[in-house]
């Protein structure tokens, strides 16, 4: 087949995004912030969403569920944001603290008071150098930084969903070549089936005259009526016409879905099953090997177009 479907997604796929910005504390000092977004993407029967957000950026829950529900239909959905100090190579923000050395001062100077005599005042760097007079202070992100990152990390995040949707789309068309080719096999298994079961009608006539002689053997005998009977329900059993025409049929249909496009995994998931209806019902009717061998294959080969589709969306 020659057709071709832009608009088959896979629902497998991953898409990263990294970004940054600026905040401002409320002492005027700018903070430069740099995050990345990952999703990643599997098969799943419906949408399921999983998110992994700092627990400052909780809030931000239903906002990515909605962005994300946008643009997915199915698939099981990671979406992962972390967020760190773009220059934590700097160092740190040092911060005196002062009531704790005019503390030190004032022991000092009661002991002094006290008559205790130092040789020499205390320096400044001593005095520094104290534990706990200096302390190091590193900006953290909080309520205030996430409402002022906001629209430009969700923005990243819109960004890395359509990566996504553009990264299950290419693997959406290779998965639409495959499934193309395991219909054009179904097809061709279906008519050698048909032509086989034409072709043998020695093979089915063995198999009624097999069945009307233990019929007519049968003691209490068997009536007339009864034996039309057994004789219209063996050649109707042994008619495998109906199957293949319904085999045919559900492989066109399942190729329309592929030419539509769109979320139509579901779709063709439940024609497999009615594929495998088929071909089982197919098997149970053949009077030879050779139409055994032929949808024994079938099923293989649906069993194989049933394993693709899992991952259509």
């Amino acid at each position: 087949m020659t057709e071709k479907s832009a608009c088959v997604s896979s629902m497998t796929g991953f898409a990263r995004t990294d970004g940054g910005a600026a905040s401002t504390a409320q002492d005027g000092a700018a903070t430069d912030w740099s995050w990345s977004w990952e999703i990643r993407s599997v098969n799943s029967k419906g949408l399921d969403l999983r998110m992994r957000l700092p627990s400052v950026a909780e809030a931000w829950e239903q906002q990515v569920r909605a962005r994300v529900g946008a643009v997915l239909h199915r698939g099981s959905v990671t979406v992962n944001w972390s967020l760190e100090r773009a220059d934590r190579a700097t160092a740190p923000d040092l911060v005196v603290n002062e009531a704790f050395l005019e503390l030190v001062l004032g022991l000092q100077q009661r002991l002094e008071d006290k008559g205790l005599v130092f040789p020499t005042a205390p320096s400044l760097d001593r005095l520094l150098a104290v534990r706990g007079v200096v302390e190091t202070v590193e900006r953290v992100a909080d309520a205030a930084v996430i409402e002022q990152l906001a629209p430009t990390a969700l923005g990243d995040l819109d960004a890395a969903l359509l990566s996504l949707v553009d990264a299950r789309r290419r693997e959406g068309d290779r998965l639409h070549t495959f499934l193309l080719g395991h219909l054009d096999e179904i097809d061709a298994l279906t008519a050698a089936a048909a032509k086989v079961a034409e072709a043998q009608p020695a093979a089915l006539r063995k198999r009624l005259q097999d069945q009307l002689a233990m019929l007519l053997q049968a003691s209490p005998p068997v009536s007339e009526e009864r034996l039309a009977q057994e004789i219209a329900l063996l050649a109707t059993k042994a008619d495998v016409r109906e199957e293949t025409d319904r085999l045919t049929a559900h492989v066109g249909a399942c190729r329309d879905l592929l030419k539509a496009g769109g979320a139509v995994g579901r779709k063709l998931d439940f024609i497999c099953q009615e594929l495998n209806r088929e071909a089982n019902t197919l098997c149970s009717k053949a009077v030879d090997l050779d139409l055994t061998n032929i949808g024994v294959e079938l099923k293989t080969r649906i069993e194989r177009f049933r394993e693709q589709v899992q991952n259509v969306e």
